[in-house]
């Protein structure tokens, strides 16, 4: 039986403003153009994607294709244009977008914080990008066109957009968003700041504000009330708490996982031999489980903890797709921010199923506590994430809240698996669409003997 997305929102990945979105367009074709202008040459990185897209002749007709299909809002006109919109993004560093009236009075802003993924947008919502942005050769380029971006974001230089400006991260209507779920705490008393009074905060390099760490004290792992269930009271000596992995907005809880299933357009359901990358032994293990999944925005915290105290027993890295997608009609009725069958965001509608498409990391922790015995966190790195740096290595003993690793850049999904002998009840607040600390109390464990 499939089990529908409950959808609640873009989290970020795509403006609310219809002008910002307007905007954010609209100057990166005026920047391709003026770029085009001036030089006849790509950037080596862009260049290099270029050439083998162009180089095969399925992937040249595949992105051929995909032209003819795409939805008539697309404004990226051939692959050549694609080229040079990419020329501009690969050398710069995400920003906030402002949009202004005749007057040049501020109407609206908001972060562009995955820019590419705006311009594949579009275009991973066709059949033939199914097909060709799942290719393992697509990727392959593709994985070395962002390498380069993120080998960029790393260098001095790239924190040009952290700043108190109008269209920096730390002005006005920045700092608002990135303090957005901070509670009654500052982005300085959340966040380890090389220089707190400094306009950039002391981050000398983009991927150094995107990879922040937490201040000393901030998220703590606390003991909570233990919440009674439906059928019968349970007290803290037969039950353990789970706690939040990544600060995150919830996005679906899956119960009575199958081993294998299929993805359909509309109905998602987890398919545990794909999620772990086709290793039967830990799909047969966690059979039957349940996953939680939730997804980062681009502003959120973006390293990951430990959810149980136990041992790390397998950490496996799995090289997946970028933008694939499943494509769609459009947005559904009743969408909390796009129109009926509006075709963007079709990558944020599809997170499901980028857990078994999309690369990502599996950390496989072992407890001795027999309410929780083996856990399963998937790091799934999304769009212009390119990277899932580990912390922890096989072997090693781990606390609720221990660090297990980060994305670096742009957004990102993750996933907790419990076994099905593990009876997750989450809290009342845990709901979809709700915005969740790290190492705050998901829910409770309990374990449930399986009559062979």
């Amino acid at each position: 039986m499939t089990t529908p997305t409950t959808f609640s929102g873009y989290g970020g990945w795509l403006p609310k403003s219809p002008a910002i979105y307007r905007n954010f367009i609209n100057h990166l074709l005026k920047r391709a153009l003026g770029r085009s202008d001036e030089s006849t040459k790509h950037e080596p990185a862009v260049a290099a994607f270029g050439e083998v897209i162009q180089g095969d002749p399925v992937m040249k007709s595949l992105f051929d294709q995909i032209f003819l299909q795409v939805s008539e809002q697309n404004k990226v006109k051939d692959f050549e244009h694609l080229l040079s919109l990419l020329d501009c993004i690969i050398v710069t560093a995400p920003k906030y977008e402002v949009a202004k009236d005749s007057n040049g009075d501020v109407i609206d802003s908001e972060p562009i914080g995955v820019p590419m993924y705006l311009i594949f947008d579009l275009l991973s919502n066709t059949s033939a990008a199914y097909d060709l942005f799942r290719m393992k050769e697509f990727n392959r380029a593709l994985k070395a066109l962002l390498e380069n971006w993120g080998k960029f974001l790393m260098e001095p230089g790239s924190n040009s957009t952290l700043n108190t400006t109008e269209e920096g991260w730390f002005g006005e209507a920045g700092i608002k968003n990135l303090e957005e779920h901070l509670g009654q705490y500052s982005f300085e008393q959340t966040y380890k700041c090389p220089d707190s009074a400094a306009d950039d905060r002391g981050f000398t390099t983009w991927d150094a504000f995107f990879t922040r760490a937490l201040n000393p004290g901030v998220r703590p792992i606390e003991p909570v009330p233990i919440i009674l269930p439906p059928g019968g009271p349970r007290t803290a000596a037969n039950s353990t708490p789970i706690y939040n992995a990544c600060e995150s907005t919830v996005l679906r809880i899956a119960r009575k996982v199958k081993r294998h299933d299929q993805f359909w357009l509309k109905d998602q359901s987890y398919s545990l031999y794909d999620m772990f990358n086709r290793d039967d032994k830990y799909a047969r293990l966690f059979e039957g489980g349940t996953v939680y999944q939730a997804f980062l925005s681009p502003s959120d915290f973006h390293r990951w903890h430990s959810p149980v105290k136990g041992t790390i027993v397998d950490i496996v890295l799995v090289e997946g797709t970028y933008y694939a997608v499943l494509p769609d009609a459009g947005a559904e009725q009743g969408d909390p921010e796009l129109a009926e069958r509006d075709p963007r965001g079709a990558l944020i509608r599809s997170q499901p199923f980028l857990t078994i498409e999309a690369t990502r990391v599996l950390i496989y922790i072992q407890s001795e506590d027999i309410n929780i015995g083996t856990v399963c966190f998937i790091g799934v790195g999304m769009a212009e994430v390119s990277t899932c740096q580990m912390r922890v290595k096989k072997g090693q003993q781990v606390e609720p809240g221990t660090e297990l690793g980060m994305f670096h850049f742009g957004g990102s999904s993750h996933a907790l698996v419990f076994p099905k002998t593990t009876k997750f009840e989450e809290e009342p607040g845990v709901q979809v669409g709700n915005h969740i600390w790290i190492n705050s109390t998901l829910g409770q464990a309990t374990y449930m003997p399986v009559s062979e």
